[in-house]
Order: C-alpha cells, then sequence, then structure tokens
C-alpha cells in the first residue's frame, strides 16, 4: 500500500496534460492514471509519449496520447476535443508544456521572442481557453498552470523563459476570476530545481547539485514525483476552496 494519498474525487475524472512524455509531465501522467483518472496527454516526442501510454493502458489505465506541438495552437486544440470525446470534458487541465534552451539575451530575435514564449506561456492560455466551456457545464474543474522559481532567483541565461514563467502568475491570478464563479479553480505549481534526467544531462552539474542542496531548506533532491503529488491535490475535490495562488514545490529555496 502507498503511504501517500489516494484522491476519490479522482476517479474517472477527465484530465489533460501537456508535455506527459516525460520528466515532471510524465510523472503526472503516470499519479494520475493511478488515481483512475481518464488522462489524455500531447507532446511532440511521439515514440516516448506512444511508449507510455502503451505501457499504463496494458496495465488496465485509461490513458490517451496524441503527439502534438503545442505552439500550434489549432492542432493542441483539436487534440483536447478528441480527449472530450473519448474521456468527456475535462476536469482538471495541467498546463505543464516548456521549454528552457538557454540563450543569450543580447542575441535574441524577434522570431525567437515569439517562438520562446510561445511554448512557455501562449498554449496555457488557448487550452483554457478550450476546456473552460466544458468545465462550466460540468459544474467546476481545475486548471493547473506550471511556473518556476527560476526567475524569482535569477538564473542566469534564461530570460526568454524566465519572462514567460513571470508571466504564468499573472495568467493565473487574472483566469481565476475570469473563471471563478463557474466554480473553476485556477492556481500555479511552482517547482524548484526538480532533478529529471533532461536536467541532468544538460544543466546540472555535480557542482551545481551541491550548490542547490545549499540553498534549499530541506535536506535531499527535488524529483518530479514530487511535483506530481501536488498536482493530484489541487486537482481532487481536497482544495475545493483554493484558487488564484501560487503554490512553492522546491524545498524552501525560493523567496516568494
Amino acid at each position: 500500500m502507498s503511504r501517500f494519498a489516494s484522491y476519490p474525487s479522482l476517479k474517472d475524472r477527465p484530465v489533460v496534460i501537456s508535455g506527459g512524455a516525460s520528466g515532471i509531465g510524465e510523472a503526472m501522467v503516470r499519479h494520475f492514471a493511478a488515481q483512475g483518472a481518464r488522462v489524455g496527454f500531447v507532446d511532440i516526442a511521439e515514440a516516448a509519449g506512444r511508449a507510455l501510454a502503451d505501457e499504463l493502458t496494458a496495465a488496465g489505465h485509461r490513458v490517451r496520447f496524441t503527439p502534438c506541438d503545442v505552439t500550434d495552437i489549432a492542432a493542441y486544440q483539436a487534440a483536447i476535443a478528441g480527449f472530450a470525446a473519448a474521456h468527456g470534458d475535462a476536469r482538471v487541465l495541467v498546463n505543464n508544456a516548456a521549454h528552457d534552451q538557454r540563450h543569450d539575451w543580447s542575441t535574441v530575435t524577434p522570431e525567437e521572442w515569439d517562438q520562446r514564449l510561445a511554448v512557455n506561456l501562449k498554449h496555457f492560455f488557448f487550452a483554457i481557453q478550450a476546456v473552460a466551456p466544458g468545465m462550466e457545464a460540468a459544474g467546476g474543474g481545475s486548471i493547473i498552470n506550471f511556473g518556476s522559481i527560476s526567475w524569482m532567483i535569477m538564473t542566469p541565461s534564461l530570460p526568454l523563459y524566465e519572462t514567460a514563467k513571470a508571466a504564468v502568475h499573472g495568467l493565473t491570478r487574472s483566469m481565476a476570476r475570469e473563471l471563478g464563479r463557474s466554480r473553476i479553480r485556477v492556481n500555479s505549481l511552482v517547482p524548484g530545481a526538480v532533478i529529471t534526467p533532461r536536467q541532468l544531462a544538460l544543466w546540472i552539474s555535480p557542482q551545481d547539485l551541491e550548490d542547490i542542496a545549499a540553498q534549499q531548506a530541506l535536506p535531499g533532491r527535488l524529483m518530479a514525483e514530487d511535483c506530481a503529488r501536488l498536482a493530484l491535490f489541487l486537482a481532487a475535490d481536497d482544495s475545493a476552496m483554493i484558487s488564484a495562488q501560487h503554490v512553492l514545490v522546491d524545498a524552501g529555496w525560493a523567496n516568494n
């Protein structure tokens, strides 16, 4: 038996997750599926996405994958409609997909600006636009926008990513007001330095691991599963009166 919580309200609940094929997104797909939710997820990594969906389906979970580039808004909204046709209108939306490629601010072009904001922010809004009518008709729902502590701690070489992630806070607050009377909750889940295979391969060195450990109030490494468990709570009826909040899971690092 797991030592972690089970949420009866998530059983059979339709959930949409972006960027679900790896890292934090994969952990969320696995955790929501384990709760008995009907999970639909998108990702540009088609092979990894299909492998994850096939694995979970074979284990008896209700999981569907659609390969999709979330910067193609029409394709992404069509994928969301496809999940609704199969699972019912989404009651939970997890806006997770993002790209934290490092960059030099002095060489950024207008085209690069538009592309980075599209992959890190724009699709959040249009996914909300796609799911909100169904949530309203169903009597409510939960939208979880992924932020980041990177802009709070001034991580270098990420100005476009950090601009988008800071804007997620404004999007969350504004949409919580817009949708609240329909009992749709909108919150930001704000991770710290989550240790994923991608981060270890590209950005986090052994020295970085030591520096992160020194900055965190709690010992140990922050993992994707820590974010997924918070997402479950924010999606479940247990958090029915929580909205417009920015909830950090960072082992006690950032000053928010």
